[in-house]
């Protein structure tokens, strides 16, 4: 058994969460959880150091079989080892994506308030970002979005490429099987290619499922790169390894010619991380953290409901992420903002996310009940002392 209510000391680290700001602020923003990675894989780098040569390495045919045996264990989507193209992360991989299928007449499409690396392709590729925004609907203090299909159908006549996030981030939504196929039928009936970003698929909430996007047929598989990794998942995002998935022999040489251009040479670490955690070892302390993070969400639902009036939020379906919405308080301006300065706590500011998310947080609960906690109740006093 895992104990997460035990975290270890980060600011004694480089890392980006915990040093970016103050001693004093509690950090809850930056998408990588505050718990070890699991010991099948901290043994396997341990292994891989103590071996003592750090030479260039290559995803061996062993470990793309991993990950083509990991869709069928999960799935039942059969994919050959070869449709798999390792990457140093979601963000290169679509990247990637976005040079081979759009132009400047023909952007990229996606479904604001989302993952904020997703609007800077336009601005490195130089091509239009069009937005198809998801639909917000409110019952009692929980959030929930839909798709607005006659947006959806409108805009990707303009676009290269549609950038999928499923489950999304920031809002935890799986999309439906009916939701994925429609959006499917549209994109390839406008000769749209399908960018799926899966990264945080294995993080499920409550006992959800999921399905890819490519699994639904061959037909839609055809026309899609499915992107998946084991850092969000087994946190372990600073080794920088990730995999596109691409059945299609021609869009993967055309894919794989521009990693090659671009020289993204994964590094052996993340490689030998990917092969254990893909290879089922460590699925029971997956299965210890699903419960774990599900726990946490009760917890700030919960907590949120009974203890900050007007505040509404997302219940998600997937992730560790909890999008807030303050709105309707009386916080004047950014509440990001706001709470870094009255609660000392740095969550993710919600206009990165899009327009949409305006008076909204990212709020990262991937981490101890204890700071959870903490955090929470630092937040709900800033709230009561505002005149």
């Amino acid at each position: 058994m895992t104990n997460f209510d035990i975290v270890p000391n980060r600011r004694n680290s480089n890392s980006i969460k915990w040093l970016r700001y103050p001693k004093d602020v509690l950090p809850m923003w930056v998408a990588d959880m505050d718990f070890p990675a699991p010991g099948p894989i901290l043994k396997g780098l341990h292994k891989a150091v103590e071996h003592g040569v750090m030479g260039y390495e290559l995803a061996t045919p062993a470990l793309k079989e991993t990950v083509a045996a990991r869709m069928d264990h999960l799935y039942g989507w059969k994919v050959k080892p070869e449709a798999v193209v390792d990457v140093t992360g979601i963000v290169s991989g679509f990247s990637v994506a976005a040079r081979i299928a759009c132009t400047p007449k023909r952007g990229v499409l996606m479904q604001p308030p989302v993952y904020n690396e997703f609007h800077e392709v336009k601005t490195n590729l130089g091509i239009p970002q069009i937005d198809a925004p998801l639909v917000r609907h409110v019952n009692g203090n929980i959030l929930s979005y839909e798709i607005d299909w006659d947006i959806f159908e409108r805009q990707v006549k303009k676009a290269g490429m549609f950038l999928l996030c499923n489950p999304h981030n920031p809002l935890g939504k799986i999309f439906s099987r009916k939701e994925l196929l429609r959006m499917a039928e549209i994109c390839i009936k406008n000769n749209v290619l399908i960018v799926s970003d899966e990264i945080h698929s294995e993080l499920l909430l409550g006992g959800n499922s999921f399905t890819p996007m490519a699994r639904l047929s061959s037909e839609i598989a055809k026309h899609t790169i499915t992107l998946i990794a084991p850092s969000k998942t087994f946190n372990v995002p600073g080794l920088f390894c990730g995999f596109a998935v691409i059945p299609n022999g021609d869009l993967r040489e055309r894919y794989q010619r521009e990693v090659h251009h671009l020289r993204l040479h994964v590094s052996s670490m993340g490689l030998y991380a990917a092969q254990t955690a893909f290879s089922g070892q460590c699925d029971g302390w997956l299965n210890e953290l699903r419960r774990y993070l599900t726990a946490n969400r009760d917890f700030l639902v919960q907590y949120v409901a009974a203890n900050m009036p007007g505040v509404r939020l997302t219940n998600p379906d997937a992730t560790y992420l909890g999008w807030l919405d303050f709105t309707q308080t009386k916080i004047n301006g950014s509440p990001y903002e706001f709470f870094l300065k009255n609660a000392k706590v740095a969550a993710s500011e919600g206009r990165i996310f899009g327009k949409e998310g305006e008076g909204h947080i990212r709020l990262n609960f991937g981490t101890s009940r204890k700071l959870l906690t903490q955090g929470l109740e630092q937040m709900r006093k800033a709230l009561t002392k505002i005149k």
